[in-house]
């Protein structure tokens, strides 16, 4: 009988489950920079919507925070216009009005030593690290620019009222913007109250710049999370940058790494494929996996899914609770990721 020819079978795709990332220290400092999508983000770039005259009012108060830097001569700064009273700028708003552009700019004008970053990655930072170490690393710094500032964690916020404390005494100036959902806007603008209060020793030193206006994401783009057919997320290529993975075990294997490691899960991702996505059973995978959203949105990474579309993933009873900002975060970028071209 004539040998039977063999078939090629295709290579099994690359899993993210199968990454387990070691980020030291100084990986996690270099990290510390505006995403991708905001590289270029300049004040002369940023857009504003001629509906909401409060983001053209923006432009000019981050522009007027900057005020207070030089340009470099000679290695050294050059004693520029005077610096603002206030060593903090907070940026509050609803999703999608440009709060973040605007902060990447700032980072942009600040000279160095510069650090950006969310609020998780800052507090996972610390968990991490430890508190003194990272007080160390981030000791010094002209700016630190934090997006999405947090206020469902009292212990979180607590901590990071210490650290931001503590880099302000030693010079360092603040800027941060609020998560305040659209549909919060209304409510007394409770997430800067918050924050002040937070803060505490810090509230007097922040000026407070509201921006309204319609999160851009969903202005042109579907308002759901797109799912498609498992055979479309199998058929996915098998090349560098493309993963395929079991909902459930990713979102187990998010169990395992910290969070501060999850910028080298990622690591040269392009698009992440998704099979048998379902909603999500308790807070703490909700938590991780909301975390896992920013690092992949960071990256701009294209998400293709099969299943339960994924801004579905959180239940009503989380979405009544007390983490709801995050979760309507991580909704509004699911739907741009899994909507991408």
């Amino acid at each position: 009988m004539p040998e039977q020819p063999q078939r090629d079978h295709p290579r099994p795709h690359h899993r993210l489950t199968d990454v387990v990332p070691s980020v030291d220290a100084g990986r996690m400092a270099a990290s510390l920079v505006p995403p991708r999508q905001f590289r270029e983000a300049r004040l002369e770039n940023y857009r504003p919507d001629p509906d909401h005259a409060s983001q053209a009012e923006a432009v000019e108060a981050v522009r007027a925070f900057a005020a207070g830097w030089g340009p470099r001569t000679g290695g050294l700064f050059k004693r520029g216009p005077k610096a603002p009273e206030r060593p903090g700028l907070y940026l509050d708003g609803g999703f999608g009005v440009g709060k973040t552009h605007l902060l990447a700019a700032l980072h942009h004008l600040a000279p160095g030593p510069k650090y950006f970053g969310t609020f998780i990655e800052y507090t996972s930072l610390v968990g991490a690290l430890g508190y003194a170490e990272a007080v160390r690393l981030l000791g010094g710094a002209t700016l630190i620019a934090i997006d999405e500032f947090e206020l469902d964690d009292p212990g979180d916020t607590m901590l990071m009222s210490r650290l931001l404390g503590e880099l302000v005494r030693g010079g360092t100036r603040i800027a941060a913007t609020s998560n305040t959902p659209p549909n919060a806007l209304g409510e007394g603008r409770f997430a800067a109250a918050d924050f002040l209060r937070e803060i505490q020793g810090l509230s007097d030193r922040f000026t407070t710049v509201r921006i309204g206006g319609l999160d851009y994401r969903r202005r042109d783009a579907a308002e759901a999370a797109r799912s498609v057919p498992e055979e479309a997320v199998e058929a996915l290529p098998d090349a560098d940058g493309t993963t395929v993975d079991d909902f459930d075990a990713l979102v187990q294997h998010l169990g395992t790494v910290h969070p501060a490691r999850y910028v080298g899960l990622v690591d040269g991702a392009r698009t992440v494929g998704l099979t048998g996505v379902r909603a999500l059973a308790g807070q703490t995978d909700a938590l991780r996996f909301v975390a896992f959203v920013d690092r992949l949105y960071d990256a701009q990474v294209r998400v293709v899914a099969s299943g339960q579309p994924l801004d579905r993933v959180f239940g009503e009873d989380m979405l009544a609770g007390g983490y709801r900002k995050k979760y309507l975060r991580a909704i509004s970028r699911l739907v741009a990721m899994t909507n991408a071209s």
